[in-house]
């Protein structure tokens, strides 16, 4: 199988790192924190995943930062990820665009996004029990698995 890896920024639930297990698994990557890897190990791989939770509509700094610090005029394919308390179309879309921009505008090919929703007690969520408790859940555990069998369908062959 091509080489791939996972990155992601998981903390308070550990929410999307859940996510990225599963897709590491379908995909037989490692999945590993924007602080394990650098710049020219990414190069190294041909399918890479950014994944994280969605702070302020946006992914992680943590990512933000290690995509500004890839070298441009890499002709890598890229797929995103992410959970969040409110997921969907349009909304999926805007909290993606910071990070998809960045790659793509480093020569990356995005070959998908995901996300799903994530328990969520940030802020003043905190006094009420957080929304979205008891996500992910089977289903999005589901659509997950379904997302990263697509990737090795597509992007991912024997060598």
């Amino acid at each position: 199988m091509t080489k791939s890896l996972v990155i992601v920024y998981s903390c308070h639930h550990r929410n999307t790192e859940r996510i990225a297990q599963v897709i590491g698994h379908v995909l037989d990557a490692p999945v590993k924190r924007p602080d394990e890897v650098t710049p020219e190990e990414i190069s190294g791989y041909e399918l890479i995943g950014f994944g994280s939770g969605i702070y302020h509509g946006r992914h992680h700094e943590s990512l933000l930062s290690l995509a500004d610090r890839l070298p441009g005029g890499t002709s890598g394919t890229a797929f995103l990820f992410s959970t969040a308390g409110i997921t969907g179309g349009a909304k999926t879309a805007r909290d993606h665009s910071l990070l998809r921009e960045e790659l793509q505008a480093k020569g990356y090919v995005i070959a998908g996004e995901f996300s799903c929703k994530g328990f969520n007690t940030n802020s003043f969520l905190k006094y009420f029990g957080g929304m979205n408790k008891g996500r992910p859940n089977a289903e999005d555990i589901q659509r997950a698995e379904k997302c990263a069998r697509g990737l090795v369908k597509d992007y991912l062959t024997e060598q």
